[in-house]
C-alpha cells in the first residue's frame, strides 16, 4: 500500500491531500483540533462526522513537537523534503517544520488492512500477510494471472481496492518473492512494474545492494568495504568467496539473490512467534519519581497484549519486559510459567516479577511487555485448561521503586 497510514488519514482529512503530512509521535486520544474549534467558534457542531470542514490552521505543525517521537509514515509530499519512517520528529522537524504532524489510530489502519485483505483474496486466494500494508500474491493460477505478464492482473487489484476503500497500491510481478518486493518499489505511488528474468541485468543488478530485501545496513558497508556497492558488482562475485567472507549460509544466499533467485512459497498461514507491546516515553522517568506514571502506563501495556491476544486467539505462558535506559542501554526480562495465560491481571503480575530483576534506580526512556510461546486458544480450551486465576496482588500493587531505595 502506498504510504499506507498516511493515506487513511487522508480519507479522513481530505483537505490534506497534496501537502506534506507526517503521521507518528503518539497514539490517537481525544482530537485536539475539535475541542480547539468547539471552544473558538461555538457557533458549529463540530463533530468526528465534520473533520474534512476543519481549516488548516488548527493542524498542528512539526515545528511545535517537542519530545521523542517517532515518524511511523509520511506523505510523498513529506518525503520531497528528506522526512522518512522511523525517523524522530524532532529531526523530521528540522527538514520540513511546516509538515503537519497527526498521531497514529491503529485501530483504523486495522480497520483498513483487513478490507483491502479481503478484497485481494476474492480476487487471488494465495496471498502470504507480510504485515498490515503488505502481502505477496501467487497469480500463477488465478484466471487471467499471465495476461500482460500480469499487468491486467494488477490493475484489477488495484481498482477493486482503490474502489472499496479509496486507496493505492503499488503492484509488482515478478518470478518469485525477492524480484516482486524489489519490482514494488519501482513506480510507487500507484504503480505496476513487470520484472521478468530477462530483465536482470538491465533492471536489477544497476540497484544499490541495499535494494534486497535481506541486506541491511552492516551487510552493506562490509560489502562496501569490498568494493561491491551495486547488485550488479555483488553478482560478479564467486559463490565461494562469498561464502568465505559472509559466512556459508548467508554468503550462498547473497550469491542466488544477486542473481534473481528465490525459492520461497507463499506461506498462506504462519504462527507469531510472540505478541509484545512498547512505548518510547516522551521524557525520560524515574522508577522513584514517576513511578505513578510509570504503573500506569505498564498496566496499559500489559491490557493492551492481553487484548491483542484475545482479538488474535492466543494464549502464551513466557511473559517478560524490555527497558531501556537514558543511555540507550536496552534489557530484557522474562520468565516462563507453569501454565498458560491470557489476562491482563496476570501478565501484569508475571511481568512485574519480571521487573524485580532489572537495575531500577536509573531513568527510562523505553518501556515493554512481551507475551511468548504462545498457543491457539482453541487448542489450549481442547486440553480442559481452565481461565487462570485472577492474581491476589490488585493493580495498587506497587511495582516500582520507593523513596527508600532513591539515589
Amino acid at each position: 500500500m502506498d504510504a499506507f497510514y498516511a493515506s487513511v488519514e487522508l480519507l479522513r482529512y481530505p483537505q490534506l491531500k497534496g501537502l506534506p503530512v507526517v503521521i507518528g509521535g503518539g497514539r490517537r486520544r481525544v482530537d485536539d483540533m475539535l475541542e480547539r474549534l468547539r471552544q473558538e467558534h461555538p457557533e458549529h457542531a463540530w463533530s468526528e462526522d465534520k473533520l474534512d470542514e476543519i481549516p488548516l490552521a488548527f493542524f498542528p505543525r512539526l515545528s511545535g513537537y517537542t519530545g521523542r517521537g517517532v515518524i511511523t509514515t509520511a506523505t510523498y509530499a513529506a518525503r520531497q523534503f528528506g522526512v522518512g519512517s522511523a525517523m524522530g520528529v524532532m529531526k523530521a522537524a528540522k527538514l520540513c517544520p511546516d509538515a503537519i504532524l497527526l498521531p497514529v489510530d491503529f485501530d483504523q489502519y486495522r480497520h483498513y488492512s483487513q478490507r483491502f485483505k479481503a478484497i485481494i483474496t476474492d480476487i487471488a486466494p494465495l496471498m502470504e500477510n507480510r504485515g498490515v500494508d503488505e502481502v505477496y500474491i501467487d497469480f500463477t493460477d488465478v484466471p487471467g494471472g499471465q495476461r500482460e505478464g500480469g499487468r491486467v492482473l494488477a490493475r484489477l487489484i488495484q481498482k477493486a481496492i482503490f474502489d472499496d476503500t479509496g486507496l493505492t497500491c503499488s503492484v509488482g510481478v515478478a518470478p518469485n518473492k525477492l524480484l516482486a518486493k524489489m519490482a514494488s518499489e519501482f513506480n510507487k505511488p500507484n504503480g505496476i512494474s513487470i520484472v521478468t528474468d530477462a530483465d536482470l541485468t538491465d533492471m536489477i543488478w544497476p540497484l544499490p545492494c541495499r535494494k534486497v530485501n535481506g541486506i541491511g545496513p552492516k551487510a552493506e558497508a562490509k560489502l562496501a568495504q569490498h568494493d561491491i556497492h551495486t547488485i550488479g558488482d555483488l553478482a560478479e562475485r564467486d559463490r565461494v568467496w562469498l561464502m568465505q567472507h559472509f559466512g556459508k549460509s548467508y554468503g550462498a544466499w547473497l550469491h542466488d539473490a544477486a542473481h534473481g533467485k528465490d525459492d520461497r512459497p507463499i506461506e498462506t498461514a504462519s504462527e507469531p512467534v510472540s505478541i509484545s507491546r512498547e512505548t518510547t516515553f516522551e521524557h525520560d522517568l524515574h522508577a522513584v519519581r514517576d513511578r505513578e506514571a510509570l504503573g500506569a502506563i505498564f498496566t496499559q501495556l500489559c491490557e493492551q497484549v492481553a487484548a491483542d491476544l484475545q482479538r488474535k486467539g492466543y494464549v502464551g505462558k513466557t511473559i517478560g519486559i524490555k527497558l531501556r535506559y537514558d543511555n540507550f542501554q536496552s534489557v530484557t526480562r522474562d520468565q516462563t510459567l507453569e501454565s498458560y495465560i491470557h489476562q491482563a491481571p496476570a501478565i501484569r503480575q508475571a511481568a512485574g516479577q519480571c521487573l524485580k530483576r532489572v537495575d531500577l534506580k536509573r531513568r527510562l526512556r523505553l518501556l515493554g511487555v512481551r507475551v511468548g510461546s504462545l498457543m491457539k486458544i482453541e487448542d489450549w480450551q481442547a486440553q480442559g485448561s481452565r481461565a487462570e486465576e485472577t492474581p491476589a496482588q490488585p493493580y495498587t500493587e506497587s511495582l516500582f521503586g520507593d523513596e527508600s531505595e532513591q539515589n
